[in-house]
């Protein structure tokens, strides 16, 4: 039994480890969207899919020596994989949409390893109560997520900080080889009592009869029941089972959906407005499988008539707090919660509401013959839900409403797996919940100009007020993140808004170059926005924008004049600016600001050491590195100071903090690295700059190692 155990334990702790390790290392390469990793659990749910069909297949129509056959075939094969590093061929080229070049990626790296674990919980299981007719084989299946959540809580405070990419890849590597010679014993173990075959691969007909008595004494010696129970017993596990019916497949179904999408729709909404760090991404995860371990642990965790009433009532408030106050302490911004407030709400949900849909679930089991067959629907539901949220919502959706719609089908099952008061609290609980998503639909296009989606997220052009008002102004936000503003009357047209006023830090640095140097500047920036900077662009000077998502630079053109009004000419490549900047020959910019560290989530790959030495590759003598720190959730001052000193070059802060009651301006925060010393020194004389304070405690960040979790505030 041991050996069972442990197979299944450590494929489940290295299929779950592995989520965050490989979709840490190829997240730079596509810009640091959150989508990466929504993309990345599409993957592993549909190859967790064909994993577990795979074991149905294999243990219906296989005898038990050919299965051990191709298993061992498939998991040497398999070896040849390691160690998992993706390849430098797979990094993009362009800006077009990566869904298909990240799932080939992952194909490629991980595939057939992947595929391998996925097949271990069921067709393990399978081979586990052929063994041990008296074993409780669902035990194992709460065992498996045990050790999911493990790897999962292990990884952001032990495995990120402490081991490079290459050393998190190269260890993983060396677990799945000790895993495939466990898999290899443990189906060859199996093999060994395959007279029970025809008991599993045969279809159940009229003419079967229960297992005689004499079955009994394979099982256990000490299986610690009766001999009379023990002969039931093994009837009841052993004996060929009727299908479960086309009812029960469906609802299998429909409540594997239900937690996965409101698992990705979760932790969309979160990642895509903190950061895209393993935190936030296994933080809702882990708490996903901690409710599958508790309906499947078969101890009574699960309380129906509670858990009915109260997702209700959790689906009720997640709605709510999608547009509504809910006490004097929770802030709003553009008409939604603010997230440091709605995270532990959204946690709390996702643990309700999933124990209600794997609560429901668990009681549903069939007998073993057909385990197989239910964890096939319940990855199938997983994958559908994954596809759902991954692929077919940014495609055909322009906001993320699948979250209020996930919470409304929620209430309807509720109200459908429920009877007398229990279900008319359902009922009603539906109704309000139409309500409220009808109430936050209207919010969210009251004011609306523009909504659109796609890989990067969301993004909405907002209005202020009337159009032909000189003081209306147009907004530009991803998700709930202020990208950038722009004063529509003619007389404001070109005057810089929000975090670019001229006593921003990065306005100070152009005033000051535009008056140490009588020529024409070139200028980078890192992040387009509205291209807000622009409005500092004087005849023949040269602005050049890197934007990764295509829709915001069609917005900036299409919605916003800061482009078009500008007295520079501006040039706009797409793509993601490291990648970019890599392949183009030296800029000699007098100024690169990298701004794209305030938004949804900040992409790690730009300020690391590699990152820093492509910029100075590009500066001109006495240029100047920019960087915009303003950020709620992480403190990345520290960094920008290791990232000086691997320089070799002074820092200085600037921190904006303009009185919003009579300016245009929002508080901004800038680290300026230059050796530009008559600049250092007006910024000092001028009481604007502040010395950028060292943290020797903190490990220089590089393209291997990098640790949001430190520097969140």
């Amino acid at each position: 039994m041991i050996l069972y155990a442990a197979t299944i334990s450590l494929s489940a702790f290295l299929l779950f480890l592995v989520q965050p390790i490989i979709a840490r290392q190829i997240l730079p390469w596509f810009g640091g969207s959150a989508a990466v990793w929504t993309t990345c659990m599409v993957f592993f749910q549909v190859v967790l899919l064909a994993g577990y069909a795979y074991a149905d297949f294999l243990t219906r129509r296989v005898p038990l020596r050919r299965q051990a056959v191709v298993h061992t075939v498939l998991l040497l094969a398999s070896l040849a994989m390691l160690p998992i590093v993706p390849a430098e061929s797979f990094k993009p080229a362009d800006a077009d949409n990566p869904i298909g070049r990240i799932l080939l990626l992952l194909a490629a790296t991980i595939g057939l390893p992947y595929l391998m674990l996925s097949t271990t919980g069921p067709l393990v299981q399978a081979w586990f109560s052929r063994r041990f007719l008296l074993g409780r084989v669902y035990r194992l299946y709460a065992l498996s997520n045990l050790a999911s959540m493990l790897a999962l809580i292990a990884y952001p405070p032990l495995f990120e900080p402490l081991a490079t990419n290459r050393q998190q890849s190269v260890g993983w590597s060396a677990g799945y080889a000790v895993f495939a010679l466990l898999a290899m014993a443990a189906a060859w173990r199996t093999a060994a009592r395959g007279d029970r075959d025809d008991a599993w691969t045969q279809p159940m007909t009229p003419a079967h009869k229960p297992v005689a008595s004499s079955a009994v004494t394979q099982a256990p010696a000490d299986a610690g029941v009766g001999t009379r129970e023990a002969a039931a017993m093994t009837a009841r596990s052993f004996a060929p089972a009727p299908a479960p019916s086309l009812r029960e497949h469906l609802l299998w179904l429909v409540l594997a959906a239900t937690g996965s999408v409101l698992l990705l729709a979760v932790t969309t909404h979160i990642t895509q407005n903190v950061a895209s760090i393993p935190f936030l991404w296994v933080l809702p995860l882990a708490l996903y499988l901690i409710t599958f371990i508790l309906c499947f642990d078969g101890r009574g965790w699960y309380w129906r008539r509670f858990y009915t009433v109260a997702a209700a009532v959790m689906a009720l408030l997640m709605l709510a707090a999608l547009k509504y106050r809910l006490g004097d302490d929770w802030g709003i911004q553009e008409g939604i919660l603010q997230l440091e407030r709605a995270v532990p709400l959204y946690a709390a949900g996702l643990v309700v509401v999933c124990m209600f849909c794997h609560g429901e679930l668990a009681p549903r089991q069939p007998p073993p013959a057909w385990l197989t067959r239910f964890f096939l629907m319940v990855s199938l539901g997983g994958a559908l839900g994954g596809l759902a949220v991954g692929i077919a919502a940014p495609l055909l959706l322009d906001w993320y409403w699948e979250l209020p719609v996930v919470l409304i089908l929620l209430c309807l099952l509720a109200a459908g797996l429920s009877r007398g008061l229990v279900r008319l609290a359902g009922v009603a609980a539906l109704a309000c919940g139409v309500w409220l998503a009808w109430e936050y639909a209207q919010a969210i296009h009251t004011g609306t100009i523009e909504l659109s989606r796609n890989f990067y997220g969301t993004l909405r052009v907002r209005t202020t007020g009337a159009d032909d008002a000189p003081t209306t102004r147009w907004r530009l936000l991803h998700g709930v993140i202020l990208h950038g503003e722009q004063i529509r009357g003619e007389q404001f047209r070109r005057q810089p808004t929000t975090y670019y006023g001229a006593s921003s830090g990065v306005g100070r640095a152009i005033g000051f170059l535009q008056q140490q140097h009588q020529r024409p500047l070139r200028i980078g920036l890192i992040g387009l926005g509205v291209g807000t900077l622009a409005a500092y662009g004087r005849p023949g000077d040269q602005y050049r924008f890197y934007e990764l998502n295509p829709a915001v630079l069609e917005l900036a053109r299409r919605r916003f004049s800061y482009l078009a009004d500008s007295g520079a000419t501006i040039a706009t490549p797409l793509g993601d600016a490291r990648l970019v900047l890599e392949r183009e020959a030296p800029q000699r910019f007098d100024l690169l600001a990298i701004d794209a560290f305030s938004s949804d989530s900040i992409p790690v790959h730009l300020i690391t050491r590699e990152a820093s030495e492509l910029y100075r590759r590009h500066l001109a003598d006495g240029g100047v590195i920019a960087f915009h720190i303003s950020n709620r959730y992480l403190n990345l001052v520290p960094i920008t100071r290791r990232l000086a000193d691997d320089l070799g070059l002074p820092a200085l802060r600037v921190i904006d903090d303009p009185d919003e009651t009579t300016s245009d301006l929002y508080r901004s925060d800038w680290v300026l690295i230059t050796g530009n010393e008559p600049l250092l020194q007006a910024l000092r004389d001028s009481s604007a700059g502040i010395e950028v304070e060292a943290d020797l405690r903190l490990r220089p960040w590089t393209d291997d190692y990098n640790n949001l979790f430190q520097v969140l505030k």
